[in-house]
């Protein structure tokens, strides 16, 4: 998903030529880090966009990465999916909104205590489907039997108080396709 969220970023700011990527180099996810960078740098080089990947695993490393962005002029940033980050998303979307920096997160949460926007699995329907599974098990199936499933429910949420803030006006397309906007 952090390739959508660059898209979205471009549409919103397409004459940002530096974006930045915060990544959780400790981060506990399936995914190395290495594959998700990868990823989003094959997905920017059609829009003409260079990554500016940052690395953050504490919070001393998240401060120096947002400095570390504005000495590099990334116009905007998609911050990776890490507990980590979630556990610190008050203090991850401060930090952005004090550098002016328009940000994409991968859970609403962000986007509700001041982040720009997120996009992301709707974790209502991932808690549904991981109680679907342990309904499954209960009855006797075997859980190596058992589909893997992926959540298809996404959502994207935009904050309109921080978009103001950071002068930016939201083309009509994202009203249309939020699933939420706060305003």
């Amino acid at each position: 998903m952090p390739t959508k969220s660059l898209e979205l970023l471009h549409e919103l700011i397409p004459s940002a030529a530096g974006i930045g990527l915060l990544v959780n180099p400790m981060s506990l996810r399936n995914l190395p880090v290495s594959v998700v960078v990868k990823e989003v740098e094959a997905a920017a080089q059609p829009l003409g966009k260079q990554i500016q990947v940052v690395e953050a695993s504490t919070d001393v490393e998240i401060d120096a990465a947002f400095s570390t962005l504005v000495q590099l002029r990334a116009g905007a940033l998609v911050i990776v999916a890490d507990q980590y980050y979630n556990d610190r998303r008050e203090r991850i979307a401060a930090l952005a909104l004090r550098h002016a920096l328009p940000s994409v997160y991968a859970r609403r949460e962000y986007a509700v205590v001041g982040g720009l926007m997120s996009y992301g699995s709707n974790l209502s329907d991932v808690y549904r489907q991981a109680g679907g599974y342990a309904g499954r098990i209960l009855k006797g199936a075997q859980p190596a039997d058992l589909p893997i499933v992926q959540s298809t429910k996404l959502e994207l949420v935009i904050n309109l108080k921080t978009a103001k803030a950071l002068g930016l006006t939201l083309p009509p397309s994202f009203y249309w396709r939020a699933d939420e906007v706060i305003e």
